[in-house]
């Protein structure tokens, strides 16, 4: 069936971003390195527990400062580990065209707060979605099967109705596993060919 809703991840697929800003930029104003930065983003739970809505911002910043040093503000540390993402202009054209066309889009992504404000202020694009689903506000992440449900939820629909593009192959197959229409993202010229076959109204 020509699905009635689209559903983006956003990191990767609409933005791409490197956690590796963040760390230099921290590091600038703290008492450990980039790379002792970097691993306490991608080797300790404290980014997940964050992304999941087990820490408040302000309380995410603080025990960064701890482990860290860190000796900026939390705005100053807002831009620091917010100011990493770079538009991926194929895709965001493509979303454009789909709404266009009229159909609803929605935004689907394990993110934090800091990272959302930034993007807000800074990509124009992404106040054009329907609505949005985060993995801070919804308390999961992808693959779980609590946060599809809230997708589910918002948009009002479920099944082949929803076509969901996404770069992570277990997130696509969560997303099959409720019966969505998944398109694994990893080249734009290739999604917006499989997103055409879907019977959309779009003109790739």
């Amino acid at each position: 069936m020509i699905p009635k809703a689209v559903v983006f991840d956003l990191g990767k697929v609409l933005v791409d971003f490197d956690y590796a800003i963040a760390a230099r930029a921290v590091a600038a104003r703290a008492r450990v390195s980039a790379p002792e930065v970097a691993k306490l983003i991608a080797e300790t739970s404290l980014l997940i527990t964050y992304e999941t809505g087990g820490l408040a911002t302000d309380a995410f910043y603080a025990q960064v400062c701890d482990a860290t040093g860190f000796c900026g503000d939390l705005n100053e540390f807002g831009r620091c580990f917010g100011d990493i993402f770079t538009p991926i202009k194929p895709m965001i054209d493509l979303h454009a065209r789909i709404r266009d066309a009229g159909v609803p889009t929605y935004i689907f992504s394990n993110t934090n707060e800091l990272a959302i404000a930034h993007i807000k202020r800074t990509f124009p694009f992404f106040s054009t979605f329907k609505d949005y689903v985060y993995s801070f506000e919804e308390g999961a992440l992808k693959p779980d099967a609590k946060i599809y449900g809230a997708v589910e939820r918002r948009t009002r629909l479920s099944g082949p109705e929803i076509l969901y593009i996404d770069d992570r192959p277990e997130n696509i197959e969560a997303g099959k596993q409720r019966a969505w229409q998944p398109i694994l993202h990893n080249d734009p010229s290739i999604t917006r060919r499989a997103v055409a076959a879907t019977g959309l109204p779009v003109q790739v």
